[in-house]
């Protein structure tokens, strides 16, 4: 089975932007990209997804990576 993962985190830090600065500099809120940023979001919002690729001049691919993991238990 894959999952979505979020790589924000990992692309702020190598930038040395903090979430509240990123915040203030798409206009995004903070609530919603701290949780991209722990990888704690449950859906993702596509517009809120091209304004993160477009100020951090990425793809999306490099945004949201598919990764393998356990299946759930039944």
């Amino acid at each position: 089975m894959k999952i979505v993962k979020s790589n924000l985190k990992k692309l702020l830090d190598d930038r040395g932007i903090s979430i509240r600065r990123f915040s203030e500099d798409t206009g995004l809120q903070f609530e919603t990209l701290r949780r991209m940023y722990n990888d704690d979001t449950k859906q993702y919002n596509k517009l809120m997804i091209a304004k993160v690729c477009e100020e951090l001049e990425v793809e999306i691919s490099e945004l949201l990576v598919l990764e393998n993991t356990k299946a759930p238990p039944k």
